[in-house]
């Protein structure tokens, strides 16, 4: 498991960058905006319509946490 502060800093960091967009300025903090797996805190394979890393995908799609994913091939 990620440090919990690592998962938090990036929702933070996020959250101001979308603000300043919906105020209509340049975000000052737009090159430290990045995904990160909610689950372990990776940055790396992070899958945006799911919100996890790809190998937390993995691990939940074969237990059947993620409703509507099959397996490709059976």
């Amino acid at each position: 498991m990620a440090r919990k502060s690592k998962i938090a800093k990036s929702q933070k960091l996020k959250k101001k960058f979308l603000q300043a967009i919906a105020d209509g300025r340049k975000p000052l903090e737009a090159t430290k905006v990045f995904n990160c797996c909610g689950v372990c805190g990776r940055t790396r394979g992070y899958l945006g319509k799911y919100g996890i890393c790809r190998i937390c995908f993995r691990e939940k799609a074969n237990a059947g946490e993620l409703p509507g994913v099959r397996k490709s091939s059976w």
